[in-house]
């Protein structure tokens, strides 16, 4: 909802809030970028957001509030379910009899207000403009009331939620594994995990951390990448929520001093998740890491993850090579296997076998024959791979290589024949070299083989509006510490993201900004990569068994992009910050 250019500026001018030159200037320039007229008063400074929002609900006629210190009495914002007031940026703040005021960044967004007054059907809305930061701090309370929510469950049947003492970490736990059965099948416990579950989904989490202290248990999950505090529990619930989720992914109840691996399905009318579990003896009890897996996903394509221009084509040339070995390397959590299925997306074709191996499938792909790892059973990745190989493939996609045998079971996949997809766990591609010929793989063997490394972490993208501004002299010193400016100035100019005369102060870079859709100002992520082609200068370094340093030289000077610096072009095109590529790339 917009207030009419001419009119706003009738107002402020009456008010003498702004000159008439200033005024159109903004406007000029609003209608250049598509941006409103009121961001752009506020990014110059014109006028502050308040103000600007109480004047804009006087012209619309639409009262104001200011939430943004006010403490909104947690039956109240829970009228609104917390997915639908972070989607739609709508606070419920304050009930009068059958009145429901409602705050709103557009209060002309019928369909959510039809949507209240449907869930509602008692209750009268009336809509109230606000502003983002108050928006951003009613969502903060989101918390207390999840809190209630566990609060009401736990506290429905206190004894069956803490029935259960533990003095000690390393007592005899036998005795109470009946206990443990039992509380795990309690009500109470079971909509503990159901709820925590549910927002863990709803919030878009990858994993959720149960962590026990000595007095409480911490619940975190990771949004985006960034691990966030949730809430905490009683202590005294910890062993009936480890119990449950232990019956879920059939592990042992009477196992606590040894880490355990399981998983299990959630399915509803709106979602379907394969869950990995993982539980590890800590001090205070067991910690509990659950990985979120969502089902029946398609592929992402690899434009979409970040590969583009030049970066895109080695990687496409490669990918028609019928043998030889791709490798994608990064940490834990860097989107390696979303790529390795993205490569997957582009290889399948009715004219070729792929066979994977596994652990776990997290995307089922139609056509292509893929196997779970399952080292109870004997089957590993090794193991995998020699029937694999057995099964007539074109491509064979392992994975990720763990151990010396499958490192060699892999190349010598690729000698004979077939292209092999895989990930290891390396800081940088130009590592995975000497962390290749570490796990014993003969380095003739791996010149012969290795057709591409490619590096990659992920940042967060930005969702909405953003605020733009430009480099001063401190932040280029800064920057200087980590990655070469000259040759970073070179290829902006090459992606004609400056002109050929500008210098990196003339950049024009963004900072998140609270938007309609994003408080944060950051949704999604995007891949930051490095893409080493192993060309026959690589291949000699190979094998001369060069040092990670020689190897990354030398693919720099012929031609590699590192990763700063793809997150640099990134930034200045607007996706994300440099904040966020400094903060996955420096450890």
């Amino acid at each position: 909802m917009n207030v009419e250019p001419q009119r706003l500026k009738k107002f402020l001018l009456d008010a003498g809030l702004i000159t008439d030159k200033d005024f159109e200037d903004a406007l000029k320039a609003s209608l250049q970028n598509d941006k409103k007229i009121g961001d752009v008063l506020v990014s110059r400074k014109l006028i502050d957001q308040e103000k600007l929002t109480k004047f804009e609900a006087y012209l619309l006629g639409i009262p104001f509030v200011n939430i943004e210190r006010e403490n909104i009495a947690p039956e109240i914002l829970s009228i609104i379910p917390e997915q639908i007031a972070r989607l739609h940026n709508i606070i419920a703040f304050r009930k009068r009899d059958n009145n429901l005021e409602v705050a709103m960044i557009d209060p002309e967004d019928l369909v959510t207000i039809e949507f209240i007054k449907k869930t509602n059907p008692l209750l009268k809305i009336l809509p109230r403009f606000t502003t983002i930061l108050g928006i951003k701090n009613a969502l903060r309370q989101y918390q207390k009331t999840l809190d209630i929510e566990f609060g009401d469950i736990i506290g429905s049947d206190s004894k069956t939620a803490n029935h259960i003492e533990v003095e000690k970490y390393d007592k005899d736990y036998a005795k109470n594994d009946e206990e443990l059965v039992k509380a795990s099948q309690e009500l109470p416990i079971i909509k503990v995990v159901d709820t925590l579950l549910k927002h863990a989904i709803l919030q878009r989490a990858s994993d959720v951390h149960i962590e026990p202290l000595e007095k409480e248990v911490v619940i975190r999950f990771r949004v985006d990448g960034i691990l966030h505090d949730v809430m905490s529990l009683p202590v005294l619930t910890s062993p009936g929520i480890v119990a449950r989720i232990k019956v879920l992914s059939n592990l042992k109840l009477d196992e606590h001093r040894l880490p355990q691996d399981g998983r299990f399905k959630i399915e509803s009318a709106d979602y379907m998740y394969s869950v990995r579990v993982s539980v590890l003896p800590v001090f205070n009890g067991e910690k509990i890491v659950m990985r979120l897996l969502a089902e029946n996903v398609k592929a992402q394509n690899l434009e979409s993850l970040g590969f583009s221009g030049k970066v895109f084509e080695k990687i496409e040339s490669n990918l028609i090579k019928p043998t030889g070995m791709i490798l994608i390397t990064g940490p834990t959590g860097s989107g390696k296997t979303t790529t390795l299925y993205a490569m997957m997306e582009i290889l399948n074709t009715p004219d070729v076998n792929i066979s994977t191996i596994e652990d776990p499938v997290e995307y089922r792909m139609p056509r292509v024959n893929q196997t779970q790892v399952n080292p109870k059973i004997g089957l590993t990745f090794a193991s995998g791979l020699r029937a694999l190989v057995r099964q007539d493939p074109n491509i064979i996609m392992v994975g990720e290589i763990r151990d010396s045998e499958t490192a060699n079971l892999a190349i010598n996949a690729a000698l004979t024949g077939h292209l092999v997809l895989s990930t290891i766990h390396t800081t940088e591609a130009a590592g995975t070299i000497p962390r290749l010929i570490d796990m014993k793989v003969e380095p003739f063997l791996l010149s012969s083989t290795l057709n591409v490394i490619i590096a990659q972490r992920l940042v967060r993208k930005f969702h909405g509006e953003k605020e733009k501004y430009k480099l001063k002299a401190v932040d280029l010193d800064n920057l200087s510490k980590y990655c070469n400016l000259n040759k970073i100035l070179e290829i902006l100019k090459s992606e004609k993201l400056l002109k050929p005369k500008d210098t990196l102060k003339d950049l024009e870079l963004y900072r998140p900004k609270p938007s309609k859709d994003s408080v944060s100002g950051y949704k999604g992520r995007i891949g930051i990569v490095e893409v080493l082609t192993v060309n026959d200068s690589i291949k000699d370094l190979i094998i001369k068994k060069a040092s990670t340093k020689e190897i990354a030289l030398c693919a720099i000077k012929d031609g590699m992009r590192t990763m700063i610096e793809d997150g640099f072009v990134k930034a200045a095109q607007g996706l994300t910050s440099i904040e966020e590529v400094l903060r996955v790339i420096i450890n």
